[in-house]
C-alpha cells in the first residue's frame, strides 16, 4: 500500500492523504436541516481551508442517502470570460454537464446544455443557467441540490447574472428548480460589492441574492485536530513528533489547514533526511520547515501577500504593524481582511495577524527588495563575536547610523509608510539574522509597540535570546521610555530572554542630534538598553 502523505495542493482525498473527516468540519445536522427546509445558503472560509473537500464529501454523502440528486460544480471556469456573460454561461453550463456525467453518471445534461445555449436568442444569456437548472430538476424524480464552489471567482455582470438567475428560480423550487443551493467562496455573499459595467453601478451581493437564509463559516483546525492529523503520520509510519514540535506547529499555524498540512509535508517528505521514518522529528525540524516554506514563496503565501497591495487590506494591516488604531479602515475592510484569513479578532487582543507564519511573511514580503539592498551594505559576519554570539550593541548602533543617514529616502519607498520605521528595522535585522538565527514578531492594534525576539544559536548548544521593543515617540520622551521599559521587561520575562533593548522612533522634525541617543535603564534588576532613533 502506498504511504499516505500530508496534502498541500488541491482537495483532500482521504485515500491518499492524512485527513480529518470532512463532514466533521461543520455542523452536518444544521446543514441537513437547512436542506430539508429548502433553504439557499452560503458556506465561506479563507482560501485552502478545506471548503472544496467538504463540499465534495457532502455531495457524495447526500447522493449515497438516495433522497436527493446532488451536484457539485466549480464555476471558476467562468472567470476568464470576465463580464462576457454569454461566454461565461457557455463555460459554466458545460462544467455542470461534465460534472453531472462524472458524479451522477448522467449524460442528459450535456444535450440539455447544448439546447439551452442554442436557444439563447429566446432565453438570453442571462437566463441560460436558470433554464438548465429548471430542465435538470424536471428530469429528476428526486429533489435536486446544487453546490456552487468558487462563486466569488466570477466577475462583474457575470456574477450578478448568476446570482439573479438563482434568485429568479427560487420560487419554482423544488419541482422546477433545485430545492437547495449552497454558494461557496471566500466571502459571505452579503459583503460582495460588484461593479456592473452594463448598468455602471455598484450592486451588493445582498441585493442580488436576497434569498440567502444562512451564512456558515468554516473554521480552522483546533489544536487537538492538528495533533490528530500528525498522529496519523506517526501511526502509519512509526515516525514520532516531539511534544515541542507539535506545540510549535500549533503556534506557527493556529490551525490554518493548509499551513498545518504544508508544514507536515515539508518536514516529513521534502526534508529528505526525515524520510528515514526511524528519525524522530523535533523542534528544529519544524523551524527549518517553516523557513523553507517562506523562502520557497509557495503559492498559498504568495497569493496571500499579493493581497497586501490592495488599499482595503493596507488600511487594516498597516496599523496592526504600527500598533496604532484603525482610524482609516472601514467596516467592510475589516470583514474583507478577516475573510481572507489574514487577521483574527478576539475581545482580549483585538485584531491581530492570524498566525505566526503570516506575522513573519508579511513584513518580509513588504521589505523584500529593501532586504537585498541592505544585504549588500551590511554583512552578518561584521556583527558576530569570536564566541559566535550576536553583537547586538554593534548591530543596533549600525542601524541607528543607517536610519539617521537614509531613513527619509528609504521610508518613501514603502507603501506602508505608517509602519515604515518598524518595517525598515525588520528588513535590516532579517538580512543579518538570515546567517543563522530567526526573528519572532508580535504586534497588534492599539499596543503602540512592536515586539521582536531574536533567537541566535551559537557554539555547540548555546542559544542567545534578545528582545527588541519598538515604539513610536508618544507624548514625551520620558513618558515613552517609562512605558517602554516596563513593556520590555515584561516581554523579557515572558520569553526567558537575557538581553533587552527599547528602540524609540522619533518622527518629529527635531534635529537628529536630539533624536539619536543611547542610554541604559534598570527595571526589576534587568538592564535595558534604550536607543533613540
Amino acid at each position: 500500500m502506498t504511504e499516505r502523505f500530508f496534502n498541500n495542493a488541491g482537495p483532500v482525498d482521504c485515500t491518499d492523504h492524512y485527513c480529518l473527516p470532512p463532514l466533521e468540519r461543520f455542523d452536518l445536522p444544521e446543514i441537513e436541516h437547512l436542506i430539508v427546509q429548502k433553504r439557499y445558503f452560503v458556506l465561506h472560509a479563507p482560501r485552502q481551508t478545506g471548503k472544496t473537500s467538504t463540499l465534495l464529501a457532502l455531495a457524495a454523502y447526500l447522493n449515497q442517502q438516495g433522497k436527493y440528486r446532488c451536484l457539485y460544480v466549480n464555476v471558476e471556469c467562468g472567470q476568464s470570460a470576465r463580464e462576457d456573460v454569454f461566454a461565461a454561461m457557455q463555460a459554466i453550463l458545460g462544467q455542470i454537464a461534465t460534472q453531472a456525467r462524472i458524479q451522477l453518471q448522467d449524460e442528459r445534461l450535456l444535450e440539455l446544455a447544448q439546447s439551452v445555449l442554442q436557444q439563447c436568442g429566446v432565453h438570453g444569456a442571462h437566463g441560460a443557467l436558470a433554464e438548465l437548472l429548471s430542465g435538470w430538476t424536471e428530469l429528476e424524480t428526486s429533489p435536486t441540490l446544487l453546490f456552487i464552489d468558487e462563486i466569488d471567482a466570477l466577475i462583474g455582470d457575470t456574477l450578478i447574472s448568476v446570482l439573479r438567475q438563482l434568485r429568479g428560480g427560487y420560487t419554482q423550487r423544488p419541482a422546477h428548480f433545485p430545492q437547495s443551493v449552497i454558494l461557496c467562496g471566500i466571502r459571505d455573499v452579503r459583503d460582495y460589492r460588484i461593479h456592473s459595467s452594463h448598468s455602471k453601478e455598484i450592486i451588493t451581493g445582498g441585493s442580488a441574492f436576497n434569498i440567502k437564509a444562512e451564512s456558515l463559516r468554516m473554521g480552522d483546525f483546533t489544536q487537538v485536530e492538528v495533533e490528530q492529523l500528525y498522529q496519523q503520520h506517526s501511526t502509519e509510519t512509526g515516525q514520532s513528533f516531539s511534544s515541542e514540535a507539535l506545540d510549535r506547529v500549533w503556534e506557527l499555524t493556529q490551525g490554518q489547514p493548509w499551513l498545518a498540512n504544508a508544514l507536515g509535508y515539508e518536514v516529513t517528505f521534502r526534508m529528505k533526511h526525515n524520510r528515514n521514518r526511524s528519525r524522530s522529528i523535533g523542534l528544529e525540524d519544524i523551524e527549518q520547515a517553516k523557513e523553507n516554506l517562506i523562502l520557497q514563496r509557495v503559492t498559498h503565501l504568495d497569493q496571500l501577500t499579493d493581497k497586501l497591495k490592495e488599499a482595503r487590506v493596507r488600511r487594516v494591516i498597516e496599523p496592526i504593524l504600527a500598533g496604532t488604531g484603525l482610524s482609516q479602515a472601514l467596516e467592510d475592510d475589516l470583514s474583507y481582511v478577516a475573510d481572507l484569513g489574514l487577521i483574527r479578532h478576539d475581545r482580549q487582543n483585538g485584531a491581530r495577524i492570524a498566525n505566526a507564519i503570516y506575522r513573519e511573511v508579511i513584513p518580509r514580503q513588504l521589505t523584500y527588495v529593501q532586504q537585498y539592498d541592505l544585504e549588500a551594505q551590511f554583512k552578518s559576519a561584521w556583527y558576530i563575536n569570536e564566541d559566535g554570539r550576536l553583537n547586538i550593541d554593534k548591530l543596533l548602533s549600525a542601524f541607528q547610523q543607517f536610519f539617521r543617514e537614509h531613513s527619509e529616502h528609504w521610508l518613501e519607498r514603502f507603501d506602508y509608510k505608517e509602519a515604515g520605521p518598524q518595517l525598515l528595522l525588520q528588513a535590516f535585522l532579517q538580512r543579518i539574522v538570515n546567517g543563522g538565527g530567526r526573528i519572532e514578531r508580535e504586534y497588534g492594534l492599539g499596543r503602540m509597540r512592536t515586539d521582536l525576539l531574536i533567537i541566535w544559536p551559537y557554539g555547540v548548544q548555546g542559544i542567545q535570546r534578545i528582545v527588541l521593543e519598538l515604539k513610536i515617540l508618544h507624548r514625551s520622551l520620558e513618558y515613552t521610555i517609562e512605558q517602554g521599559v516596563v513593556q520590555t521587561w515584561k516581554y523579557l520575562d515572558r520569553c526567558g530572554a537575557e538581553d533587552g533593548h527599547l528602540l524609540i522612533f522619533d518622527r518629529s522634525d527635531k534635529a537628529w542630534d536630539e533624536k539619536v541617543f543611547r542610554r541604559e535603564e534598570v527595571y526589576q534588576g534587568k538592564v535595558i538598553g534604550v536607543w533613540g532613533v
